[in-house]
């Protein structure tokens, strides 16, 4: 089950939700209708706490919509295409399908999120000013003001994979001419954040209130992506320049679609050092089996299950051509939820991409470089 939908499209790049969203949207509307709004309006019906904190939540996750299509717009102008852009409980992320290649593209693209943020706090304001006399719309615009100056400035602070990481990471890459070594300062300055989070808002909680909780979950959140972003770092550098061809693997068994679970294990995965072979079929490709997918059937099913049943289709593997880039194999296996892909030119099978291969390539030329 897939973990978000696609609500729309805004500059032809797809807008999705992340099921997690629906927790903190609920949240908000109810801290806006039940006690920001009540104090800072007054004594009134009910109801129109409720319409205005329903309508500040939807403004204000359009304001991150809008914080992210600015990221996603610039990285489209520099030629690098937007997978998607999904909001979730911590706020929103863009996708894009590749990595930038110059620390100047990075900079632009890190600075645009909390430049839109402004612009719309700017907006905000004037309407809060022209709205003076209208309490419910200047309250509204108020709250809407203060939230985006504040993700601006907390999307500034200097840590990956914040906004302002992505800056302190642009300005140590053009300093040094070291992706990898910009990116691990960018990372580390993240976590240090992160714990710092934690501190602040483990103290607060014990000693002020339980509100400043959600201080600790970002802290968290920031030091689990912090941390991920820099392995991603590191698997990019190792595959940076090769190809599928030179990855891949190129003694690749071949077995029938009617062979039983039972004697593929017995005779391929018992006896040999291939994790996955290949399915074929008078010639044609079927699809690919590895032990995961044979894990998936209960042993006692072995002997009557085909290869067949238990494959994972060709129609879902979409090959790879032997030039395609390896950090580009790794993404469409992360995107397609697949472990493995056939490299194929002129309708001919090459070989296999696996994804254990991949990484003990990354994790075999981090040595060596190291």
């Amino acid at each position: 089950m897939r973990s978000s939908f696609i609500i729309g499209r805004i500059f032809g790049i797809p807008i999705g939700i992340n099921y997690s969203w629906f927790i903190i949207f609920f949240l908000i509307t109810v801290m806006l209708s039940t006690a920001y709004f009540p104090l800072s309006l007054g004594e009134r019906p009910m109801v129109i706490y409720w319409v205005i904190g329903l309508a500040t939540s939807v403004l204000f996750f359009a304001s991150v919509v809008a914080h992210e299509l600015a990221h996603s717009l610039v990285s489209k102008r520099h030629g690098i295409p937007v997978k998607s852009i999904t909001l979730f409980i911590f706020g929103g992320v863009a996708r894009i399908s590749r990595e930038v290649t110059s620390p100047g593209t990075e900079l632009v693209m890190a600075a645009a999120g909390p430049l839109s943020s402004v612009a719309l706090a700017g907006i905000f304001y004037g309407i809060w000013a022209l709205a003076a006399n209208f309490e419910p719309v200047a309250a509204m615009a108020w709250y809407l003001c203060f939230i985006n100056l504040f993700l601006a400035c907390f999307n500034m602070v200097p840590g990956f994979p914040l906004d302002g990481g992505r800056v302190l990471r642009s300005i140590v890459w053009w300093r040094t001419g070291d992706y990898l070594r910009s990116t691990r300062i960018a990372s580390l300055a993240g976590r240090g954040f992160a714990y710092l989070f934690i501190a602040v808002g483990l103290f607060f909680s014990l000693f002020v209130a339980l509100d400043f909780l959600w201080l600790v979950l970002v802290g968290f959140f920031l030091e689990v992506v912090a941390s991920a972003s820099y392995r991603q770092a590191v698997v990019r550098n190792a595959l940076q320049g090769y190809t599928a061809a030179q990855v891949m693997s190129r003694d690749c068994s071949v077995v029938p679609g009617g062979l039983a679970l039972r004697q593929l294990v017995d005779d391929y995965f018992l006896h040999t050092t291939r994790k996955c072979v290949l399915v074929s079929d008078l010639g044609r490709l079927k699809g690919t089996v590895s032990l995961r997918e044979v894990k998936t059937v209960p042993q006692q099913r072995w002997e009557t299950t085909t290869v067949a049943e238990a494959m994972i289709p060709v129609e879902k593997l979409k090959p790879v051509a032997p030039d395609e880039e390896a950090l580009e194999v790794l993404q469409r296996m992360d995107d397609e939820g697949v472990h493995q892909l056939p490299v194929v030119s002129a309708g001919r099978v090459l070989g296999l991409v696996e994804r254990e291969s991949l990484l003990q390539f990354v994790s075999l030329h981090s040595t060596v470089r190291s």
